[in-house]
């Protein structure tokens, strides 16, 4: 299989890349990465010498680029490139609108163009947050209604929207799957995990939104890659699939268990104001992914948090370099602002 992979730089797409090679000694990889700020070259410096990967700098909203590499030849698409962070869109939604709305749009006018026979698939990553939020009961599927509550989550939703349409409109072979919290080697120090992970290990405080008591579904990377793969394989073409690990948590719990594991003392929490529109509670059902495929979670979060740690204390530099400039600048006054809204 020959297999387009774009964002691939990033934390999931990165982690696919290395899993599907890993697993199809017969596949190769093109990867398209706009390496914005969450794109890391260094994520798979591993592969660079490796006949079987191929990467190319190039923006998913570029039609002319799209279509040209496309043309090249591929059998599927994976579409992780995204804009992925609830606070940058609440502070700026514009690239969000461009990378995750017309991106979207480019990707499947491309493959529409194509003419490929047999059918291109292509398998858009989403997320559960396009569900909105949850009360203290009850799980999201896939017949949930679409009420997202941030400018990330509503572009992603319009995203899910339209490939959607490209399988009812002009019959493209497209998946949809709609996945709980990543966490795992490669995160950006911007999302909750290796923040709290990495401000630990420096003795820094760890900051939580509100009273710390929002609840997410964890699940570890590796666990959803699997999910992706069988998706990919197997998967009916116009089907949703939500992917889960079966792991609520709040986030007052995620820090304090980090902070446990490296014996570090819980006063190193700091409560700070609350981010505009957050969402409560989010609880996946994937009992249809596993009911159909055959797929469900295999790592506890215990095991995937430990796992997780392991991999942010022996990887100390490739985190210091990212936590520098103009992300540490930005997020301690966004977090200082905050504070003093408070």
């Amino acid at each position: 299989m020959r297999l387009l992979v774009t964002g691939g730089c990033g934390f999931i797409g990165s982690n696919f890349i290395r899993f599907f090679l890993d697993k199809y000694t017969d596949a190769s990889v093109i990867n398209v990465d706009k390496l914005t700020y969450a794109g890391n070259l260094q994520n798979l410096s591993d592969l660079s010498e490796s006949p079987r990967y191929h990467f190319i700098r190039g923006d998913i909203a570029d039609a002319s680029r799209m279509e040209e590499v496309i043309r090249e030849g591929v059998d599927a698409i994976v579409n992780f490139a995204a804009e992925s962070h609830v606070d940058r869109s609440i502070e700026d939604p514009s690239a969000f609108m461009k990378t995750n709305i017309f991106g979207t749009f480019v990707l499947l006018e491309a493959v529409r163009k194509s003419f490929a026979v047999p059918k291109i698939r292509f398998l858009h990553i989403s997320t559960d947050e396009v569900y909105g939020s949850l009360g203290e009961t009850g799980t999201f599927t896939e017949e949930t209604s679409l009420a997202p509550n941030s400018p990330y989550s509503a572009s992603k939703g319009a995203a899910d929207m339209m490939v959607r349409s490209y399988y009812h409109t002009y019959g493209l072979s497209v998946l949809i799957t709609r996945c709980s919290n990543n966490y795992g080697p490669y995160q950006f120090p911007e999302k909750l995990i290796p923040l709290m992970v990495s401000n630990a290990m420096e003795d820094q405080e760890l900051p939580i939104y509100g009273d710390g008591m929002y609840i997410r579904d964890w699940i570890y990377v590796e666990d959803h890659c699997r999910a992706l793969d069988r998706v990919l394989r197997q998967g009916r073409d116009g089907e949703v699939y939500n992917v889960g690990g079966g792991s609520e948590r709040t986030n007052l719990y995620v820090a304090k268990s980090i902070l446990d594991r490296l014996g570090k003392p819980h006063s190193l929490i700091r409560y700070v104001a609350d981010r505009p529109g957050h969402d409560r509670r989010y609880a996946i059902d994937f009992s249809k992914i596993e009911r159909e495929l055959g797929w469900k979670p295999t790592v506890s979060f215990e095991e995937g948090i430990d796992r997780t740690i392991e991999w942010y204390q022996i990887h100390r530099e490739w985190w210091t370099k990212i936590k520098t400039g103009e992300y540490l600048d930005y997020y301690k006054r966004m977090y200082q602002d905050r504070q003093n809204h408070r």
